[in-house]
């Protein structure tokens, strides 16, 4: 990989293709956690990374496999970390399976569903009933997500549902959840192989990340192609996997889960890789100087 300025560019890439894909872009889409924070702790450089983006009057989302928290829940939590943001700021992976089942299974109203309370209620308050844990309240579907309070019964209970058949999805592959505490969060994909262990069956549809239909939604709810997109995140399986499915700038940070000699071997190979947004930031700022030709 050519290394400049603390850029790393694949073999085939240059600088001054780089730019000219830089200057086209309208909309940047964040991961979270890895990216703008960690665990509990805001990156120093979020909130300036954010300002040039404002400055240059590029728009920005911020996308998340993780659905425990509600839309809601997620603009608390960053305004205590001190990011300034609203709720049309989001798209999590729990909106993207409301609007996958709203558009090509509209036929399911009723889900058992493995989540948050937060989550749930999303889901209810999107028009659609959570069934409960009983074997007389059938639902459409069975939804499992990233959840926090998982109780036994209630995965004896979805895999009762995926044993009749029903349609199955997940909110998001993750095997684990990020985090700076002294633990090992289990997520969504770890949840789905313990029932695909008791079942036989994995999910019909995975919505969250790397699928981009994630991606897809937030380029039809800003009105921008993919060449306009940048999909900055610190995950390859997930994060950059997406963007190179979706077609737009792939941009892996070294600030979360992905090291260098990880990401340098990596399929898909990143557009390019930075230590974190505040490289991000330099090469925007030199990019859209009005004297600007070539980044050095």
């Amino acid at each position: 990989m050519e290394v400049i300025n603390g850029i790393y560019l694949p073999p085939a890439a240059g600088m001054k293709a780089l730019s000219r894909r830089l200057r086209q872009i309208k909309h940047v889409a964040l991961d979270m956690d890895g990216t703008i924070y960690n665990g509990r702790t805001l990156f120093p450089f979020t909130n300036p990374f954010l300002a040039r983006l404002k400055e240059l009057g590029i728009g920005y989302s911020f996308l998340t496999n993780n659905p425990s928290k509600s839309v809601a829940d997620y603009v608390v939590h960053l305004r205590k970390m001190g990011v300034e943001a609203s709720e049309g700021d989001f798209y999590t992976s729990a909106q993207a399976t409301i609007d996958f089942l709203r558009s090509e299974r509209p036929d399911v109203k009723s889900l058992f569903i493995l989540g948050t309370p937060s989550m749930i209620r999303e889901f209810e308050e999107a028009g659609f009933r959570s069934t409960a844990d009983s074997s007389l309240d059938e639902p459409d579907a069975v939804l499992v997500s990233f959840d926090l309070t998982l109780a036994y019964s209630r995965l004896c209970r979805a895999a009762w549902w995926i044993k009749q058949g029903k349609f199955y999805v997940a909110t998001n592959p993750d095997k684990v959840c990020p985090t700076d505490l002294e633990t090992v969060l289990v997520d969504c994909g770890s949840i789905c192989h313990s029932l695909e262990h008791a079942t036989g069956r994995m999910p019909d549809v995975v919505v969250g990340k790397p699928d981009p239909r994630m991606l897809n939604g937030v380029m039809k709810r800003y009105g921008v192609q993919p060449s306009q997109v940048a999909m900055v995140g610190d995950r390859i399986y997930t994060d950059l996997l997406m963007a190179y499915r979706a077609e737009a700038l792939g941009v892996l940070v070294l600030s979360g889960e992905t090291d260098l000699e990880t990401a340098r071997t990596s399929h898909p190979v990143p557009d390019m890789i930075i230590q974190d947004l505040s490289v991000f930031d330099r090469l925007l700022e030199a990019v859209y100087e009005p004297s600007f030709s070539e980044v050095p």
